[in-house]
């Protein structure tokens, strides 16, 4: 095919990706380097029409269907020029960059019947929202390795409305899809590209490693149920970096596979670093651990962060049947504003994908470090409540300093939680300033990424 002149002009932003493996502070400080891709063709040469109204799922399919004979010749770009692209949703393939134009917006069809039904998560054993399957999301890689999405501030909206009021109204049949998924994928890279309007999560990288996440902007009106921004789950190597989120329940949620579904999975979520990011979450938590965390959370750095008009700033989430563990934690530096619970680790919270689950399955939260934060308008300083038989242990925090409002008649909840805090206002519950728990706080991070104990 003959290839436009603008498009050999933007081969210098069509690259593969390479992983620096030097040892680093944390995952985002992994350096990524780019390889340019030798071949590059526009959707508008497969027949695709951009008027917003023409479905062009047949240009998506063939298109990428072409470049994947370009795997074992250093990969190829879908150029994907201004216009508004209809499209059901379809699969991406290796060593290919979809590369999003300024004024480029792929729209997703509000018609459920191009969105195919495909079998649940086997870490969840049933959809997230309903039992039996789940709806395919928008993109998708399956089994992928090097992958890029981005652009010049290109769109991908999932036209969500639609699906939201289904939602509540109780109308769906299977659970709601997402906007981007990579599945057992690896060296995945999305930048630089706005998602609007997910029907549930925005990216969704599940049991994936090398997963690298930098500005991009995404959002969702505050009314939108349950709409995430970013989801690592049960995935490994994964950096998130100077994003601006803004959500109707979490901006980032880390999740590793639901009760006895993802114990018997058991992949866990680690070596995850969160920076330089802007969030809000109307109804949930800018930053989230959990609920689903049954094959494991840990060895997660979240530093620079921004955290507004939120229901809860940062929230461990667990029950009894989930097994699995949150540990080794480290947060720190972090500007609060406007927020009805800064910290929170509850022990209780959500519910179970069936009656399968064992009520003996106690799930472990501990060691976890909450430093070098300043918080303005805070209603409820910390709500921390465990779980009788498995309390949640070594919560260390330190220097912190938080502006409550009038509105608050406590600032502290404890039970069954254990820790040790320094130099923190308001004073926090005497569960949290025991000094025998000290030796076990402060994690910093090795060379290698692994924390330490000081």
């Amino acid at each position: 095919m003959k290839m436009p002149v603008a498009l050999l002009l933007l081969l210098a932003l069509c690259n593969a990706i390479k992983v620096n493996g030097e040892e680093s502070n944390g995952q985002c400080f992994h350096k990524l380097t780019l390889d340019p891709r030798p071949h590059s063709v526009s959707i508008l040469e497969f027949g695709a029409v951009g008027d917003g109204k023409t479905l062009n799922t047949i240009a998506f399919q063939n298109a990428i269907f072409y470049l994947k004979s370009f795997a074992d010749k250093g990969g190829a770009q879908l150029y994907v020029p201004p216009g508004r692209w209809l499209t059901e949703s379809f699969n991406l393939t290796s060593h290919l960059t979809l590369f999003l134009e300024k004024g480029a917006v792929i729209l997703g069809s509000q018609d459920p019947s191009h969105w195919d039904i495909v079998e649940p998560l086997p870490s969840y054993g049933r959809g997230i929202e309903l039992p039996g399957g789940r709806y395919r999301s928008l993109v998708n890689g399956y089994m992928l390795r090097d992958v890029i999405i981005t652009g010049d501030n290109g769109t991908i909206d999932g036209q969500g409305s639609v699906w939201w009021e289904w939602f509540a109204s109780h109308s769906l049949n299977y659970s709601r899809p997402h906007l981007v998924e990579f599945v057992s994928s690896e060296y995945v890279l999305v930048s630089n590209i706005t998602l609007l309007n997910a029907p549930a999560y925005n990216i969704h990288p599940v049991y994936c490693s090398n997963v690298h996440i930098h500005n991009i902007s995404v959002y969702a009106p505050p009314g939108s149920p349950y709409t995430v921004g970013i989801v690592p789950d049960s995935s490994d190597n994964v950096c998130i970096e100077d994003c601006n989120i803004s959500m109707g329940h979490d901006a980032i949620a880390l999740k590793s596979g639901w009760d006895e579904y993802g114990i018997a999975y058991g992949r866990p979520t680690t070596n995850v670093h969160v920076r330089r990011v802007h969030l809000q979450s109307s109804s949930g938590s800018s930053l989230a651990f959990g609920s689903e965390m049954s094959g494991g959370i840990s060895n997660v750095q979240v530093e620079q962060v921004h955290l507004y008009n939120s229901l809860s700033g940062i929230e461990f989430r667990t029950a009894r049947g989930r097994g699995g563990y949150i540990k080794e934690i480290i947060v720190s530096d972090v500007d609060l504003l406007n927020m009805n619970t800064a910290f929170s680790a509850i022990g209780d919270y959500g519910f179970h994908p069936d009656d399968k689950f064992d009520p003996h399955a106690f799930p472990v939260l501990e060691k976890i470090t909450l430093q070098n934060i300043v918080g303005t308008n805070i209603t409820v300083a910390g709500n921390f409540t465990g779980i009788q038989e498995s309390p949640f242990t070594s919560i260390c925090l330190s220097n912190i300093s938080l502006s409550i409002n009038a509105a608050s008649s406590t600032s502290w909840v404890c039970s069954y939680v254990s820790g040790f805090s320094d130099s923190v206002f308001p004073e926090p519950c005497p569960d949290l300033e025991n000094s025998t728990t000290s030796s076990s706080c402060f994690f910093l991070l090795k060379p290698n990424g692994k924390a330490a104990v000081l």
